[in-house]
């Protein structure tokens, strides 16, 4: 599974649309949509942003 595909999965999980998500974790929503099909990936920021929506809301990545 991609960086982009676990991304995606975890958004899922949270019933999150990109736009949704991309606020939720402070970055745009064409951000989210170029990590989701693998044209960009997250800096040390947007991997922190993520790790810290996912413990808030008790999920492991790659669930």
């Amino acid at each position: 599974m991609t960086f982009g595909e676990k991304i995606k999965a975890v958004r899922l999980k949270m019933f999150l649309s990109q736009e949704k998500f991309a606020k939720e974790i402070g970055v745009s929503f064409a951000t989210i949509n170029r990590w989701e099909r693998g044209l960009n990936e997250p800096n040390y920021e947007g991997q922190k942003a993520i790790h810290e929506f996912c413990v808030k809301n008790n999920i492991k990545i790659d669930d």
